[in-house]
């Protein structure tokens, strides 16, 4: 099992708890946990992420498609599943289009496709105006958490080392 990590994700760590100038370890830990085969994003969050012009763009940039994977057969097999979900609840018609013209759609269907785990900041909410990517994840029976849950569930470990020699004073 593997982690699909949705865009604010990334840039909710990199505006508020992890920030690359104070807690590079996270960036380093997630690096390590996608060599391992374990933390992905999909090319449409990427595609936000570089949109950017920051360092988070240029980070994301730096990851490729080893880190934001293209959408395979498999995934394209299991988008209709997921636009027939979202189609067939009770979303106004905007919602509905919203979503299946942004990466949350996408992450669902790469969900499906290769069983793998979400990972977001959104929380369910029951509202016609909005798909949110938990509600679509309970519809289509994808596992999905907060990064703090996946932190945890993979033991991950933020330690304090020694200053660099340049900042040492």
């Amino acid at each position: 099992m593997a982690y699909l990590l949705d865009a604010n994700v990334f840039i909710q760590a990199k505006n508020l708890q992890y920030g690359f100038d104070f807690c590079p370890a996270f960036w380093e830990w997630l690096e390590r946990m996608n060599a391992q085969g374990k933390v992905f994003s999909i090319q449409p969050v990427g595609d936000e992420l570089q949109a950017g012009e920051d360092e988070l763009a240029m980070w994301g940039e730096a990851r490729g498609n080893g880190f934001f994977l293209p959408p395979d057969t498999s995934v394209l097999a299991a988008a209709p599943q997921v636009s027939n979900w979202a189609t067939s609840q009770d979303y106004s018609p905007a919602a509905v289009n919203t979503f299946l013209q942004v990466a949350d759609y996408w992450l669902v269907a790469f969900a499906v496709a290769h069983q793998h785990t979400v990972v977001t900041h959104e929380l369910p909410a029951n509202s016609p105006k909005k798909i949110k990517i938990p509600n679509a994840c309970v519809g289509m029976g994808v596992r999905f958490m907060t990064p703090y849950q996946m932190l945890r569930v993979e033991r991950a470990r933020f330690i304090l080392g020694p200053l660099p020699a340049a900042a040492a004073v």
